[in-house]
């Protein structure tokens, strides 16, 4: 571990752990996440944002000012349980992405919950990808991506896809949440040594997102998905957060279907530490291999 992971981990535990263990108003808590994204994220030079409509869905491009191909694309779904975040919370994320993989993300602007339970969000994403197939996109030239929440629902819609025999390129997800019926072990066994999300809220945000349906719905819970013809999947995880067993335990149930997958396991980090590029050298790693994988999947 670094010591400016060292010191970031420090600092989440004592103020931002506690702070969202504390939280139960989700207006408030995506006003929180859009301030601190302003205040604290820096997004890369010479990437250019352009609001784009995917679908009918309002979406954040992000692309390199110049040298981007016009046939590939990666729809790139932000996390925060659901409730919270946005694509320009989540900017100087899929931003950097764009800018080192040379490929442009678009961030869809998804509905939330609690006002737009599910699956009002999976529908959107859905929209969003048709909406790059009318640019003229071939499925396999998108790849799908997202984080926590964001990458849950983009495995979601990668078994929908596989299902109707239109599989993208691949998938790329960090830190997904994929399994809302609360079964993984890491939940409780982490519960103390994750530096940020505290295990208590997590039902919390299922019943904000669901408001009566099945936890075990495969839209909701892709670890119960049929994965027919799945693509390349890259995953990336930190041991310590309390979403660990998403991951793996997502990888499990995408192998049984032959997919091959890759799973990047890193000691420490806090859950998405790859919002904290620029300040510890475990996200730059991390993005920097995750783009590398975008650009296999797409052969660039």
């Amino acid at each position: 571990m670094s010591l400016r992971l060292a010191a970031l981990n420090l600092g989440l535990r004592l103020i931002v752990k506690p702070q969202l263990g504390r939280l139960t108003d989700p207006v408030l808590a995506r006003a929180g996440m859009e301030a601190a994204s302003q205040a604290w994220l820096d997004a890369p030079p010479r990437v250019v944002p352009v609001w784009r409509t995917l679908g009918g869905v309002a979406a954040l491009s992000a692309r390199n000012a110049r040298g981007v191909p016009g046939d590939a694309a990666v729809l790139f779904l932000h996390g925060g349980a659901y409730a919270t975040g946005s694509p320009t919370t989540h900017w100087p994320l899929y931003a950097r992405l764009a800018r080192l993989s040379g490929i442009e993300h678009l961030a869809p602007d998804y509905r939330l919950a609690p006002e737009h339970p599910f699956p009002a969000a999976l529908e959107d994403a859905e929209a969003a990808w048709h909406g790059l197939l009318a640019r003229g996109i071939e499925p396999g030239r998108i790849v799908l991506a997202g984080d926590s929440a964001g990458g849950g629902l983009a495995l979601a819609l990668l078994a929908r896809l596989c299902a109707a025999g239109t599989a993208p390129a691949g998938l790329v997800a960090f830190s997904p949440w994929t399994d809302l019926t609360g079964a993984s072990a890491s939940l409780v066994e982490n519960a103390a040594r994750d530096p940020m999300l505290p295990s208590g809220q997590m039902q919390r945000a299922v019943d904000l997102y669901l408001q009566g349906a099945a936890p075990d719905d495969p839209g909701a819970s892709p670890l119960q998905a049929a994965f027919p013809g799945c693509p390349p999947v890259h995953l990336q995880h930190s041991e310590t957060e309390i979403l660990r067993d998403d991951t793996l335990r997502m990888a499990d149930r995408l192998r049984c279907f032959g997919a091959e997958v890759t799973v990047q396991s890193w000691p420490d980090p806090p859950h998405v530490w790859h919002m904290f590029y620029g300040w510890v050298p475990e996200a730059r790693a991390a993005i920097e291999d995750a783009a590398a994988a975008i650009r296999r999947m797409l052969s660039c």
